[in-house]
């Protein structure tokens, strides 16, 4: 079996199918890329700023990410927004697991990535780092992380499901990168 067939934790997985129509695939990725629905799911602070992204100045609208919905059965993006306690564990897992596939998760700010300040030695209640629980697919840094970065993170999304990026990368990037 290979790993991109692996739905969940738990080890269900969808066999490829008899016939295969790659145009067909690529067109449905490019919509599916343009039309991402993320879970509305925040834990702690970095959830303000996911709902900054939200918001006019910065509208994910006009990137394909409409409509935050309000349970796991309609979403294929999970954003987790903030730390995860060991208490809240079992409930983002079940939330992953309820997720129709494909799905795709985007662990937001430096507590979903890796504990962030409450990483200390003897700390008992933090889960440093959601990709113990279930997959990650794009970390997004920054405690908590501006609005802007969440809007990368969602265009790496994008990049994973149709192997394109689609919106131009920003001027100060480019001559950093250069």
């Amino acid at each position: 079996m290979a790993e991109k067939d692996i739905l969940t934790s738990g080890g269900h997985h969808i066999e490829d199918g008899l016939v295969r129509l790659q145009l067909a695939e690529d067109a449905m990725d490019i919509c599916r890329s343009m039309s991402l629905w993320p879970m509305t799911f925040g834990l702690a602070c970095c959830a303000i700023e996911m709902m900054a992204c939200g918001m006019a100045r910065f509208d994910m609208a006009r990137f394909g990410a409409e409509v935050f919905r309000p349970s796991a059965r309609q979403a294929d993006l999970m954003i987790v927004a903030g730390t995860v306690t060991k208490k809240m564990a079992p409930a983002v897992v079940r939330l992953y697991e309820q997720m129709p596939a494909p799905k795709w998760v985007m662990a937001l700010g430096n507590c979903a990535i890796s504990g962030g300040p409450f990483k200390f030695k003897n700390q008992y209640g933090i889960i440093e780092g959601v990709d113990k629980l279930i997959p990650v697919d794009v970390f997004v840094p920054g405690c908590p992380p501006r609005p802007e970065a969440l809007l990368e993170g969602l265009f790496e999304i994008q990049k994973k499901v149709s192997g394109k990026r689609w919106w131009p990368v920003a001027e100060a990037l480019e001559k950093e990168n250069a």
